[in-house]
């Protein structure tokens, strides 16, 4: 009974910083992302439209990320790696990231961000307004490979009918901060 206790405290042990050291690693490239992207917003007021919205759920990955793979001799060196994580069933949000990375921090950037949106309440903001001009970011799930030292995340930008774009990010990890390194397969319609 004491060594089957000790064996699940070990693996306890084991398990929670790599989860806590992937959640911290999230929110950093939450913050590049969001600092990139909402770098020209301008900052929430009274009576002001944010035209940039984020999108609360985790976006899955897909066989679009065999794709990239195939044209990227990084990713190709890593596929096995990162094939392993393509999950179309990934039902995840974004919430403790976005929690953490305003909490008593980065407040100009949060006076830039929008709390997250459900595509619902995006598609009832950019009805009520009727323009073309609301965006809803979304971001894909990381994909973390080479020793937890790459990671591939997508962002794509939804606008309605028209306007729509992406690109898949390859960020690296250097003397513990993220940085992008390239952008992959960019597209728009």
């Amino acid at each position: 009974m004491k060594f089957r206790l000790v064996k699940i405290l070990l693996v306890l042990l084991l398990i929670a910083p790599a989860a806590f050291s992937q959640e911290a690693d999230n929110v950093a490239i939450l913050k590049i992302i969001f600092t990139k992207y909402y770098k020209n917003e301008k900052v929430i007021a009274k009576g002001r439209l944010q035209l940039l919205s984020f999108y609360c759920k985790k976006a899955p990955n897909n066989e679009e990320v065999l794709e990239v793979i195939s044209k990227s001799d990084v990713l190709k060196k890593n596929a096995d790696e990162i094939k392993k994580q393509i999950d179309i069933t990934v039902n995840e949000d974004w919430d403790k990231e976005y929690t953490a990375l305003f909490n008593n921090q980065n407040q100009y950037l949060k006076s830039k961000v929008n709390a997250c949106l459900s595509f619902e309440e995006y598609k009832t903001v950019s009805d009520r307004h009727g323009e073309n001009n609301q965006r809803l970011m979304i971001v894909s799930k990381p994909i973390y490979f080479a020793k937890n030292n790459l990671t591939l995340v997508k962002v794509a930008f939804y606008r309605n009918i028209e306007h729509n774009s992406g690109s898949f990010l390859l960020l690296e990890k250097v003397n513990g901060l993220w940085t992008i390194k390239e952008y992959l397969n960019e597209w728009a319609t």
